[in-house]
């Protein structure tokens, strides 16, 4: 399995972000974003998720399930943990799975225990703190398999321990044959070609 990207243009409210990009990761490879911001990273996970359309050039998913498109073969991760807070973790979770067409991977509860979130299943999304919803938004990736990760500055509110967790999670999933590719401003602990996008900061 292959991600490519030739010749990607993004335009944002009539501003080029960047154009010409080339990129390229094999299954079991992760890809480090970098670039000042405004640079165009978050931009760029919103094309290869389909929330942007290119203003030119072509990104494909090779390999992969030729009956799909891209962002079907794709979990995005971003700034926001999109989490109802009046429900449970585990409401929370299940809600996500039904919603991405889960019940293929993990069991919730092992999704849960593996993000170290066990001991919270039956309490409400409103009550966490910042890095316990980002380890509920994590166990999504888990619930419901896909070959290829797009992370959005993954680690953010995420403690040291955290850090490892998520880290030795992404480590199991290029393992398998999966592909990383992750915005960010620091290490991701894990080993990563590094993709810098010029631009104004």
């Amino acid at each position: 399995m292959k991600l490519s990207g030739i010749d990607v243009r993004c335009v944002r409210g009539e501003r080029e972000v960047f154009a010409g990009l080339n990129f390229q990761a094999d299954a079991g490879a992760a890809l480090a974003v970098t670039g000042r911001n405004g640079a165009g990273k978050t931009s760029l996970l919103r094309l290869i998720a389909g929330l942007l359309m290119p203003a030119g050039g072509a990104i494909s998913l090779d390999g992969g399930d030729a009956e799909l498109t891209v962002a079907e073969q794709a979990h995005y991760l971003g700034h926001r943990d999109a989490l109802k807070p009046a429900l449970s973790v585990a409401e929370n979770l299940s809600f996500w799975t039904d919603f991405l067409g889960g019940g293929t991977g993990r069991a919730l509860a092992d999704c849960l225990a593996a993000v170290g979130l066990s001991h919270a299943i039956e309490l409400p999304a409103a009550t966490l703190s910042a890095g316990q919803r980002r380890r509920l938004s994590i166990a999504r990736l888990l619930a419901v398999p896909r070959p290829l990760w797009l992370l959005d500055e993954p680690t953010t509110a995420l403690d040291v321990a955290g850090q490892a967790m998520f880290a030795g999670l992404m480590r199991d999933h290029l393992g398998s044959g999966g592909l990383v590719v992750a915005a960010t401003h620091g290490p991701l602990g894990i080993d990563a070609r590094e993709l810098r996008i010029g631009g104004a900061g």
